[in-house]
């Protein structure tokens, strides 16, 4: 596990190269993965910034007035909207008015394969490197907390946990990453180990 700024970011850029397929909030549960339906493209930003702690992931938790995934912690990001350019513009506007992130003072270092959703949506997670300490500014109504995790937290296979619960009369797994009073799981979770996955061969 690289420890150093360098060489965590080294480990990052390398990860976006991999060749492998997609993840799937059904990678747990084949057999209940619906066929034929439309994906609907949208991009969340991964953002690593270096701190006085050493790297960490920024993530953010929804408000739970919110009507879908309320509470949930959360990549900042969201659906192509029709004056983005990709996924990567998506990601990127996203983060400014959810966070306060600006684009500026972002630098990508590229992207992972996509993950399909639950609620039909195509996630392209981009991988990227805050340029300087920022204040977060969560968006009133939508996001209720930001916060930062370790680098080494979410890129270490052993620290995911699968869980299971009974969600629309059937028992489903997912994946967990837990981190002190922050339950991260679900599509977070799931595009996390595959970032771990493959920053850890």
């Amino acid at each position: 596990m690289p420890t150093g700024t360098a060489d965590i970011f080294a480990a990052l850029a390398r990860a976006c190269e991999v060749a492998g397929d997609g993840s799937s909030d059904f990678d747990l549960n084949p057999k209940v993965r619906p066929t034929g339906r439309t994906l609907r493209p949208a991009g969340v930003l991964v953002p690593f910034m270096e701190t006085d702690r050493g790297v960490e992931l920024i993530l953010t938790q929804r408000s739970s007035a919110l009507k879908h995934h309320p509470g949930q912690v959360a990549f900042p990001g969201g659906k192509v909207d029709p004056g983005d350019v990709d996924e990567v513009d998506a990601a990127l506007r996203e983060a400014h008015e959810e966070i306060g992130l600006a684009p500026g003072n972002v630098e990508v270092i590229g992207t992972l394969p996509t993950h399909e959703t639950i609620t039909a949506f195509r996630v392209q997670p981009v991988l990227a490197r805050v340029r300087e300490p920022f204040a977060f500014r969560p968006e009133p109504g939508e996001v209720a907390e930001v916060f930062t995790v370790p680098y080494a937290h979410v890129t270490d296979p052993a620290r995911f946990v699968t869980e299971g619960r009974h969600f629309r009369g059937q028992y489903r797994e997912f994946y967990t990453v837990p981190w002190g009073p922050y339950y991260i799981w679900g599509a977070t979770a799931r595009m996390l180990r595959v970032l771990a996955d493959r920053v850890s061969r």
